[in-house]
């Protein structure tokens, strides 16, 4: 996967891709001390569109919140414009973002307020994270023997850094055995999610999804809720254990990176005829029709950029 650009965006300058560095003792490296986003630019008939810019913006200041950075040096709509500006002078049309707010100038001492906070932004051109061919096909998963992390251990809500050893851990372990991705179990021993998707289970013609309480709060996921009642798809919150997996209709995931895919075998058991099933296919078909500007959430959930001649003159004295 090449993640070149021409340009990443650090603490309000544009600065070449390879000088985008970061000191070796900035104690965001040696702890995990640092919040992260992962979202999505996409081609439109409008244009190139961030899908659910400001959302993925406001999850990642109450990240933030959550780990306990106070004073962040930009607001939310600066880092939202900071998006789209780096995307244009890249000249991209379709790229995965990633920002990061980071732990710098101290915190030594395992404390976040005796740092300052860095942010910076990344664009790259990327395409689905678990490949093309699983949208048609679905993919391998099993039960990871790594439990995700216990609320009060740490932040579920958050998508901070250090919290991704464990989807490290298990995805790993996952891949060396054979599968695609793994499936974490909460701590009390109910499906939680997968190592960077949130999970769905198809079971006569309703949807079930773990609740909110161990998982992170995907945007992705409550996009897929939204369309799903739309379509009139009854999406029901609810424990689910493990060997209902195994029963489903079908079972699918949902991210930024993996968008919407279907799962087609769990623990080495074929899941419903073993491939995408027909629900997972209406889904995917209203998802990507969001995604390339075809629907009426557009409106809402897409955020266009500016003219490439336009964020040229933003980026005149921008660059490092």
């Amino acid at each position: 996967m090449g993640i070149e650009s021409k340009y990443i965006w650090m603490n309000g300058e544009l600065v070449d891709f390879d000088k985008a560095t970061i000191h070796f003792l900035t104690p965001a490296l040696h702890y995990g001390a640092g919040v992260f986003e992962g979202i999505r630019c996409y081609p439109t008939k409008q244009g190139p569109a961030v899908f659910r810019n400001k959302e993925h913006v406001q999850r990642l200041f109450n990240s933030a919140r959550v780990f306990g950075f106070r004073d962040i040096p930009y607001s939310e709509k600066e880092i939202m414009d900071a998006i789209k500006l780096t995307i244009s002078v890249n000249g991209f049309e379709s790229c995965y973002i990633r920002p990061v707010m980071y732990l710098t100038d101290g915190g030594w001492n395992l404390t976040v307020d005796s740092g300052k906070v860095g942010v910076a932004i990344a664009v790259w051109e990327w395409a689905n994270y678990l490949g093309e061919k699983a949208l048609n096909e679905g993919i391998r998963a099993n039960i990871s023997s790594f439990t995700r992390h216990h609320p009060n251990v740490m932040m579920t809500k958050a998508k901070i850094t250090g919290n991704y050893s464990n989807s490290v851990l298990a995805k790993t372990e996952s891949v060396r055995l054979g599968f695609d991705e793994a499936i974490l179990l909460d701590p009390q021993g109910y499906v939680a999610e997968c190592t960077g998707e949130n999970l769905f289970v198809v079971r006569n013609g309703v949807i079930y999804t773990p609740p909110t309480a161990p998982v992170l709060m995907g945007i992705t996921r409550d996009s897929i809720v939204t369309l799903c009642d739309e379509l009139g798809i009854n999406v029901v919150e609810q424990q689910i254990s493990r060997d209902q997996l195994y029963i489903a209709d079908e079972v699918f995931v949902c991210g930024t990176a993996a968008e919407c895919i279907g799962l087609r075998e769990i623990d080495f058991r074929k899941i419903g005829d073993g491939k995408t099933g027909p629900i997972t296919k209406a889904v995917q078909k209203v998802f990507h029709q969001v995604l390339r500007g075809e629907h009426p959430r557009c409106t809402e959930w897409m955020d266009y950029l500016q003219t490439p001649v336009e964020s040229l003159v933003m980026a005149e004295n921008r660059v490092a």
